[in-house]
């Protein structure tokens, strides 16, 4: 097998150092718009090139974004080539359109790694699906936002100086919006979820409410009650649609997720014969995310084919039956919130059972008077169980 590496940054440079040495998967030609000095291979600014080498049989895309990714992309599946990608937000905005152009021109497209990183996910659930009924799938899809909440936990500091701790420790991205505010999460949920049960479905149906504004104080009011707040995604099966969402969450302490610690990741999926199985490890870093790219690659030149699914139905999303108690702190004035208020926890409220398509509807309000309202579901037993 020889490859088409685009892109030669973190991602791009593991791949290339992994395959080093190895007589059975090479890197041909590197695409990328800066001098490398000296490779072992050809490199490009061209993606022409790649396209015209018959001698490439497949294209490994590690650049990020949409443009020129998908252009790329989509190029080298018309050209009869393979396509292994760690491109999270790729393969979730043209998830239909890759997979169909895989399909009609007989080629594998693969990417393991673009949802957990260094976690076998999408592979396991694959397998998984050709035999149970999956009803569920979701968890802590993020490493720089599990950090955070993790080191609040553990320490009485503000939200802003661990952001400013997880940039420092290359945890973070500079502009860190997409972890912080949950569109990286929601994307790797939609893909999981989309091969789970066999649908597509589209960004902006899946609401998503970060941590920016979660706070130390919130945080005392969490631990005071035997609570730890993770950010969760979760997709659930129903009849003719899909609940899906991204939100903080408080779980009880002896919760699995409650226990990951730093920058690791737990992603869950649940069947019918198979009752729950979890995946833990890191979620990002040059070596682990660049291993899937490499083990995806094994699977192509072993014979693998097509995608992780053959179903790809549209889908609506429905939220209107997914229940939580909601923790809600804020200032605005909001009489639906006041209405359905049941507990008083030092100046935030915790509500009744709502569902997420209504909390997600007044999230808008909320934050439109007060920009630093933060909401949590309430799920399972704090030290308060009895009134949960």
């Amino acid at each position: 097998m020889n490859i088409g590496l685009l892109g030669f940054g973190v991602v791009g440079r593991g791949v290339y150092d992994i395959l080093a040495g190895r007589d059975d998967i090479r890197v041909r030609t590197v695409l990328c718009r800066r001098d490398l000095g000296a490779l072992t291979c050809a490199a490009t600014r061209d993606m022409q090139d790649i396209l015209d080498d018959p001698g490439i049989d497949t294209v490994v895309e590690v650049m990020g974004g949409l443009e020129p990714a998908y252009a790329y992309v989509s190029a080298a599946l018309a050209a009869g080539k393979h396509v292994v990608t760690s491109n999270k937000q790729l393969l979730c905005r043209y998830y239909k359109e890759l997979t169909a152009l895989a399909k009609a021109n007989g080629v594998t497209l693969r990417g393991t790694a673009a949802v957990g990183g260094g976690i076998p996910w999408l592979t396991n659930l694959e397998k998984a699906a050709r035999v149970n009924r999956i009803s569920s799938v979701g968890g802590i899809l993020n490493g720089t936002t599990n950090f955070i909440m993790d080191a609040m936990h553990k320490g009485d500091v503000e939200f802003g100086d661990v952001l400013r701790r997880a940039q420092e420790l290359g945890y973070a991205e500079a502009d860190p919006s997409a972890d912080i505010d949950g569109w990286d999460i929601q994307r790797k949920l939609i893909i999981s979820a989309s091969v789970a049960f066999g649908v597509c479905l589209r960004e902006e149906d899946v609401p998503v409410f970060g941590i920016r504004s979660v706070s130390a104080a919130d945080i005392r009011r969490f631990r005071q009650r035997g609570y730890t707040c993770k950010l969760i995604a979760r997709a659930e099966r129903l009849e003719d649609s899909v609940a899906a969402y991204v939100e903080p969450t408080l779980l009880a302490a002896g919760a699995l997720e409650s226990a990951v610690p730093a920058n690791f990741n737990l992603v869950s999926m649940e069947g019918e014969y198979m009752g729950r199985q979890s995946f833990y490890g890191q979620g990002a870093g040059r070596y682990p995310t660049a291993y899937n790219v490499v083990q995806d690659l094994m699977d192509i030149a072993g014979g693998k084919a097509g995608f992780y699914t053959d179903s790809f139905a549209p889908c609506e999303t429905n939220n209107a039956g997914a229940l939580h108690r909601y923790y809600v702190r804020t200032t605005a004035a909001c009489p639906e919130l006041d209405a359905a208020a049941q507990e008083d926890w030092d100046g935030a409220v915790v509500t009744l059972p709502v569902s997420v398509a209504h909390m997600h509807a007044l999230l808008p309000r909320l934050l439109e008077a007060d920009p630093e309202s933060f909401i949590a579901a309430v799920q399972g037993g704090g030290r308060d169980a009895e009134g949960c």
